[in-house]
């Protein structure tokens, strides 16, 4: 009974800090027929966690529990775009009581809002007429006429805004400094950059204009990655300081150009990723990447430039082959790369794939009679990564030879190459490209035949 009694205390405890953690947002809306989406920032970006439709009453809400404390995002419609969207900052334990107006505007209500909430609406107070203008332009015919002496005068506002306005969070009170500084700037280029019945030329730009230096944004990755339009500030921010320097691109220097206003690495990544998404071949693909891979630094950075590359793949002979990194049965990461001067003969293969299982006789025999010759080997499961034990076993239960390597699941070379179902062979020649991504088997006498040839050519 008393181990009972405490299991029930220690779930109370779970249970209850768990409770203490969520985020509680409850609304009113006058859109009754969209739904209110809730958005997380990653990586400079909107991406939406949940969406809410209104009742008949026009209420809704949500209730998780965030994943950071920072800047989170309510709106409708298109996920990217300024419109119809709206900037809170959560952390555990807050409640937010808000009403949306003709989803272009917000109200808080109720007693329960943070005092980060109250800040950031004094400065939403503060800009929405700004924001009116320039990001509601279908709306509001805002020119530069009207729109820049406002602009200035808000930027002078802003100077002493936050003036007695510290929360207590020492966290938030150095974060809304920032978001300043990028709310007045996404604005300032939204502007230049969006519809109007007039322009001006560079030389007839406020004084503000001056200020806004893409180099500023981007000395690390923080600015931009924790702004819901990080990555779209950016940019427009090297647009608007290539305009005023007078740069035009060139069919050749462009992204080179564009890049020299970024310092940070990893944010050059980033913009050479959104120019690659028109591309249409794989070969257009490969000239433009090819000055700069060494920018794709993050794991999401990959996973986008796969997810771009790979439905403009053919596998024919000269492509770049994918250049895995699996651990072999002592733990030591192998790469395609670590073969450079050899071929690489790859099977992929899985301890539950009967078809599989039956090829290693065969393979066994294969590498025995091309023993000596410039060839590796190399066999990677794609079990999944509880089952490594098994994995093991077989190694040494069917004594295997050659470069065993383990892929956790391999779906990073199952998509790259496409493959649906297993055994797939491939060989590679030895500069890491295709010479077949759908060899033979190797019970099929015709592999040996086709890797002599391939060796001894």
């Amino acid at each position: 009974m008393r181990k009972i009694l405490n299991i029930t205390v220690i779930l109370l405890l779970i249970l209850g800090v768990k409770a203490q953690s969520q985020v509680t947002i409850s609304g009113e809306t006058t859109n009754l027929e969209s739904p209110v989406k809730l958005y997380k920032v990653f990586d400079g970006q909107l991406e939406q966690i949940a969406q809410a439709r209104p009742n008949q009453a026009g209420n809704f809400g949500f209730y998780f529990y965030p994943e950071y404390e920072g800047l989170f995002v309510l709106g409708y419609d298109n996920d990217q775009s300024l419109q119809k969207k709206f900037k809170f900052y959560l952390k555990k334990e807050d409640r937010l009581s808000i009403s949306l107006t003709n989803d272009t505007l917000y109200t808080l209500s109720g007693k329960s809002n943070s005092k980060e909430n109250q800040v950031l609406n004094k400065w939403y107070n503060l800009t929405k007429s700004l924001e009116q203008k320039s990001v509601y332009f279908d709306n509001t015919l805002s020119t530069f006429v009207d729109y820049f002496p406002a602009q200035e005068i808000t930027v002078k506002e802003s100077k002493d805004f936050l003036k007695g306005k510290q929360t207590g969070n020492a966290k938030f009170d150095a974060a809304i400094k920032d978001i300043i500084k990028l709310d007045l700037a996404i604005l300032a280029t939204n502007f230049v950059s969006t519809p109007r019945t007039a322009h001006p030329k560079i030389e007839e730009y406020s004084d503000f204009y001056s200020t806004l230096k893409a180099s500023d944004f981007a000395k690390n990755t923080s600015l931009i990655y924790n702004y819901p339009y990080g990555k779209r500030l950016l940019l427009s921010l090297i647009y608007l300081n290539k305009t005023q320097a007078h740069l035009k691109d060139t069919k050749t220097a462009w992204l080179e150009e564009d890049l020299k206003f970024v310092p940070n690495d990893t944010l050059k990544g980033d913009v050479v990723l959104s120019y690659l998404k028109g591309i249409k071949s794989e070969g257009e693909f490969d000239a433009k990447t090819r000055n700069f891979v060494q920018f794709f630094i993050t794991d999401h950075q990959k996973k986008q430039i796969n997810a771009i590359k790979i439905p403009l793949l053919t596998y024919k002979g000269g492509s770049p082959a994918f250049n895995f990194s699996y651990p072999d049965e002592a733990g030591k990461n192998r790469t395609l790369s670590d073969f450079k001067d050899k071929y690489v003969f790859v099977d992929i293969w899985a301890t539950w794939c009967k078809p599989c299982v039956d090829e290693i006789p065969y393979l066994q025999k294969l590498e025995e009679d091309l023993k000596g010759k410039n060839i590796e080997f190399i066999s990677i499961s794609v079990d999944a990564g509880k089952d490594k034990a098994k994995w093991l076993n077989m190694i040494k239960d069917k004594k295997l030879s050659g470069v065993q390597l383990f892929s956790s699941g391999g779906q990073d070379i199952l998509d790259y190459y496409k493959i649906a179902g297993i055994p797939r062979f491939m060989i590679f020649d030895k500069t890491g490209k295709i010479i077949r991504a759908d060899a033979p088997r190797p019970s099929d006498p015709e592999l040996k035949n086709l890797i002599q040839k391939i060796i001894d050519n």
